[in-house]
């Protein structure tokens, strides 16, 4: 539902249950000790094992205090409500017991002192290490660092010291390429320096593995098996284009180690980022196509059973046992187990024993938002969506239609109050975008799923069946990127736990009312149909972005720059890319830029070239325009590997290079040669150009610091410029002589909020603005536009009115 939310709600989880499931209201016996494990858990995750251990003792004697004072009032004198309330509390203070109990006997382990009195030294050690999950590449580092979730098995600190056993979990946050294809089960040795982890979970500490790891052994055979097919998926699904080929996967075993960013950016935005976090919905579409091929064969209930028994463990496998699949395996077996033994009116029930079971074997689900996302969406879906959907059944909408209303709407409001804790947003494209969606999800993972298991024995035959797969997934991509494209598709909220308290005690009184009087619903359906009328009316009175006749557009992209020169209608000139692809794709969509004639980067740094593949996502481009100085080395070879995988024809320039098209005209001053021993040499050694457009002069220094804004002034360089780009995000590394040379009417900082640089310097504003410049910056105003009229440079910031610089 939110926009920055990975492992949102599953919409499918659970099949919407019968209406004579809730003929005398759902059964919530085993409500009481699921919520208190789960209470209990998230409170005791952040005390020691003393402070777990007592609340368990505290927990456990309330209990037995309550039970017994119901016992000697149990001489018939006791109103029946008082016994329903005693039991209850009695099974919530077990549930804090258990929850409690579980958390202590781990964090014992997690706050054990030889461990954590090395953390808090940041000892160097040498450790062994068994993987738990898959190497990930943590988001924005372009492969550079990896994240390995693992349990430390061995730790030596030394010659002259013992080596010590246990079974702590750790973070390794890895810097070598060699984490690359390691797989959950395989054992390994390292060395690197222990850190404090933050708290709040079970890992003892995160270990900074710079160093290649070694590996002992082979993984488990069934991990290898998985590994095998997983990676048979990724071949079957590599000729596809790379939206869709990086969706499949994730859509039938939820790896999205190659989605498209922009793509990622997309579904969270929409609310769908649950397609590709396996949960429950794929379960039930994994097991409900074996069971329909099962009732096919005319096979009976206990055999469909086991078949579907032994889909769900091998897709389990597959998958990899995140949170959300335990407790979406762990559902499922429940399910089986009801239809095996004819009792399939168990869902509440079973869903509370699977939230309690999972929460006491593995403490730390507790404090996962994907867990707690995926359970409330279950139980949004048994405990609302049928009444609605019935409601909506009485009022002749068709039985389909009333379900694939009923079933999104009550799995986002279920959801809405965790998503604005962790976002302080609230989504308004999720429930269409996910009702748009629905078709397309079962037939992606099942062929996704089916490519995958056939890929070791007929890798022509998988590759059909990714090809087949691709279709739906690209539904999928175009809806959610029309629900991200939605104006104010997702609103701000308080977040936090207050703000997520508010928000769920705001449901909560809304639904109240709404069910218990009519008239409630009447004035509800007028109020929102009114907003909705004046919404629309406002977009179409008010004049929307971007601003009529702009010439120069600086993207908020954060800390980075992203500069767009317009050459006409859907055309322009990109310099840089900014940090992030999704940041600079939306961007320029909104400016509506379909062709990039001429791509620039002005040097290789992460914040100006990591946001590439987003600028080329379905744009045409023309020439990408390189610096001939090539550092730093890492950014340079990721801009040549994307250029060659997208075909771009590459040029390196020097000054005095020249481009002309539709009134643009653009030259580069510098460099004339390279800096070495400055402050930073590929910041001195960035691009200098100088752009005429629109009857106004721009100049783009990229980050060149003090060193190479004297060598522009020694050399005589025409630096002159309405506009003055300011170096380097405004920081204080600028020579004043070389701003007073360049003397511009409108300065902006391409700058990103509440960045760790301290940028931009103050002192920097303040001169600019004595030297007459209107300044204006990406953090304060969001996307700045410039345009020329004959009174001046007006230059608007998004969502903002149109402030006017000198003429």
């Amino acid at each position: 539902m939110a926009a920055a939310v990975t492992g949102s709600t599953s919409s499918d989880d659970l099949a919407v249950s019968s209406p004579d499931l809730y003929r005398h209201g759902p059964d919530l016996r085993l409500a009481g000790p699921a919520l208190g494990a789960w209470l209990a858990a998230l409170w005791a995750l952040h005390l020691p094992a003393g402070g777990a251990m007592a609340l368990a003792v505290v927990a456990g004697c309330g209990a037995a205090l309550l039970w017994y004072a119901d016992r000697r009032h149990a001489s018939g004198l006791a109103s029946p409500r008082r016994g329903v309330v005693v039991g209850v509390m009695v099974s919530l203070l077990l549930g804090v017991l258990s929850g409690a109990a579980a958390t202590a006997a781990r964090t014992a382990t997690r706050d054990a002192p030889p461990l954590d009195h090395l953390a808090r030294q940041g000892a160097a050690v040498r450790v062994d290490v068994v993987l738990t999950d898959d190497p990930r590449i943590a988001r924005g580092s372009r492969g550079r660092t990896w994240l390995v979730s693992a349990r430390l098995t061995r730790l030596d600190t030394g010659p002259g010291t013992s080596a010590v056993r246990l079974g702590a979990r750790v973070l390794v946050i890895g810097r070598h390429p060699g984490w690359r294809g390691a797989l959950p089960g395989q054992r390994a040795s390292l060395t690197g320096r222990l850190v404090q982890a933050r708290g709040g979970d079970l890992r003892a500490a995160v270990l900074i593995a710079p160093a290649a790891p070694r590996f002992h052994g082979e993984p488990p055979l069934a991990q290898r098996a998985a590994g095998a097919l997983r990676q048979g998926l990724q071949r079957a699904a590599a000729p596809l284009p790379d939206e869709e080929g990086g969706l499949l996967p994730g859509l039938a075993v939820g790896d999205v180690s190659r989605m498209d960013p922009v793509v990622e950016e997309d579904f969270r935005a929409t609310g769908m980022t649950h397609l590709t976090a396996v949960s429950g919905s794929n379960v039930a579409i994994v097991t409900g196509f074996v069971l329909l091929l099962a009732a096919w064969c005319r096979a009976g209930p206990r055999r469909s059973s086991a078949l579907a028994l032994a889909a769900l463990i091998g897709f389990v496998i597959l998958a990899r046992p995140s949170p959300s699949v335990l407790r979406a395996a762990v559902m499922g077996a429940l399910a089986l187990a009801a239809l095996a033994s004819s009792r399939p009116r168990a869902a509440v029930p079973g869903l509370a024993a699977t939230v309690y079971v999972l929460v006491v074997v593995d403490p730390e689900l507790a404090a996962d938002p994907g867990f707690a996302l995926s359970v409330l969406a279950t139980a949004g879906l048994l405990l609302l969506a049928p009444r609605w959907r019935d409601a909506l059944r009485r009022r002749r909408v068709p039985s389909g239609v009333a379900e694939a209303l009923a079933v999104p709407v009550a799995a986002q409001v279920a959801c809405a109050p965790v998503i604005a804790t962790i976002t302080g947003t609230v989504s308004l494209s999720a429930i269409p975008a996910n009702l748009l969606a629905a078709p397309a999800v079962a037939p992606a993972t099942v062929l996704g799923v089916a490519a995958a298991a056939v890929s070791p024995l007929w890798p022509g035959a998988a590759e059909f069946l990714a090809w087949l797969g691709a279709w739906p997934a690209r539904w999928l991509v175009l809806v959610a990127r029309w629900g991200s494209g939605l104006p104010d598709s997702t609103v701000p909220w308080r977040g936090g736990v207050a703000g997520g308290l508010l928000l769920a005690a705001a449901l909560s009184t809304l639904l109240l009312v709404v069910s218990l009087l009519p008239a409630a619903r009447r004035l509800l359906a007028v109020a929102l149909a009114a907003a909705l009328v004046g919404a629309i009316g406002v977009r179409t009175v008010v004049a929307g972005w971007p601003p009529p006749n702009w010439a120069f557009v600086a993207c908020d992209v954060g800390q980075g720059d992203a500069l767009v020169l317009r050459t006409g209608p859907g055309r322009a000139v990109l310099v840089d890319a900014g940090p992030d692809p999704s940041a600079v794709d939306r961007c320029l969509r909104r400016l509506d830029v379909t062709s990039l004639p001429l791509l620039v980067i002005s040097h290789f740094h992460a914040d100006h070239v990591d946001g590439l593949t987003g600028a080329l996502r379905r744009r045409g481009i023309g020439t990408l325009v390189l610096p001939a100085i090539r550092e730093p080395e890492p950014g340079a070879l990721e801009v040549a590997h994307t250029a060659a995988h997208h075909r771009l024809r590459t040029l390196e320039v020097n000054p005095g290079w020249r481009y002309e098209l539709r009134g643009i005209r653009i030259e580069v001053l510098g460099p004339a040669r390279a800096e070495t021993g400055t402050r930073s040499d590929p910041n001195n050694n960035s691009l200098v150009l100088r752009v005429t457009l629109a009857g106004f002069t721009i100049l783009l220094p990229g980050d060149a610091e003090v060193e190479r804004q004297q060598a522009m002034l020694s050399g005589g360089e025409p630096i002159r410029a309405d506009l003055l780009k300011v170096p380097h995000h405004g920081s204080f590394y600028q020579e004043p002589k070389f701003l007073q040379a360049v003397d511009p009417s409108v300065a902006i900082v391409s700058v990103g909020a509440d960045n760790d640089y301290g940028h931009p310097s103050g002192a920097l504003l303040g001169r600019l603005g004595r030297d007459g410049a209107r300044v204006f910056r990406t953090d304060l105003s969001g996307d700045v536009a410039v345009s020329r009229t004959a009174d001046g440079l007006v230059v608007t910031g998004r969502g903002r009115e149109p402030g006017r610089g000198p003429p």
